[in-house]
């Protein structure tokens, strides 16, 4: 396993981590399972309070209090679950930052949070009031990093000019290459990693059948997928595309069965420089329509 500096930070990732959404709640084998993925050098988990109204946060924080000096924890804020449970408002007010990061320092069993992201974002939240919240959690010493998780370019550039930012989580991937017209460049450039999300493009890069995906047909979608299964192995080809730019410091893999696990430890089968270009050149890249 290789590993990455996040931004200028002093956290050091695994250029896999281990997306725990797709954790089950009461699934008995989530504990050995992501302990399981620390003893293969995974040490970045990423989670969030909205996932199972904090249950995500639980398991994750059961699981890895053992081993709390060998990981990275990373969760997110933002959505706030209604009282009814029926749904959830999007919050991004200092009160409420302040608020939830306690709550989800109880959950997660440990006294700070490696990375604190913003869990969306739009160019109409009090960005300076959101980022004073983080910093104030990093003078505290409850948090010792803070990124967003986006893919709105306008929002993604506010945060570069007024934060200290050390990250961007955003979806990207072989089917979904808008990140590649502006954001990874200014990302780059300014020295904020970003940490990719949706690398296997909802199951469309390995075995799920085609379907339309974003601006993409279904034939499109087929076309590529035909050529992803010569490569070998899909889930190798998937991965390494998106880390394959200097950008790119993790790729989040959601991972629910000790078999996904050991798929995905398998990746570092090396696909020919051949093979991927005529994957990147299969489909035209798509662009950003809305939030530029």
């Amino acid at each position: 396993m290789r590993y990455n500096s996040i931004g200028n930070s002093n956290l050091l990732v695994s250029e896999i981590s281990f997306g725990c959404m797709s954790l089950k709640v009461g699934d008995s084998e989530s504990n050995s399972l992501l302990q399981e993925a620390a003893d293969r050098g995974i040490n970045f988990f990423d989670t969030a309070d909205l996932y199972d109204k904090g249950l995500n946060e639980e398991i994750v924080g059961k699981a890895l209090k053992p081993i709390r000096d060998k990981v990275i924890i990373a969760t997110k804020v933002g959505n706030q679950w209604r009282e009814d449970g029926r749904g959830w408002d999007w919050n991004p007010n200092k009160k409420y930052i302040l608020s939830s990061v306690e709550k989800s320092l109880v959950r997660l069993q440990t006294d700070y949070i490696d990375l604190y992201q913003l869990h969306g974002g739009t160019i109409d939240d009090p960005i300076d009031e959101t980022i004073e919240a983080f910093e104030l959690l990093k003078k505290q010493g409850k948090i010792r990093e803070y990124g967003i998780s986006s893919i709105r370019p306008n929002v993604i550039r506010e945060w570069v000019k007024r934060s200290n930012m050390v990250s961007v989580m955003m979806q990207y991937s072989l089917l979904d290459r808008r990140p590649e017209e502006e954001c990874l460049n200014l990302l780059q450039k300014n020295n904020i990693s970003v940490i990719t999300r949706g690398t296997l493009a909802k199951g469309l890069l390995l075995n799920k059948p085609a379907d339309k995906y974003l601006g993409y047909s279904k034939e499109e979608i087929h076309k590529l997928q035909g050529l992803i299964t010569k490569t070998g192995n899909p889930v190798a080809a998937s991965i390494q595309y998106v880390l394959q730019n200097s950008a790119v410091s993790s790729a989040v893999i959601g991972i629910r069965t000790q078999h996904q696990l050991r798929d995905i430890l398998n990746t570092y089968m090396p696909i020919s420089p051949l093979k991927m270009n005529s994957l990147t050149e299969t489909l035209q890249p798509l662009l950003y329509t809305q939030h530029r």
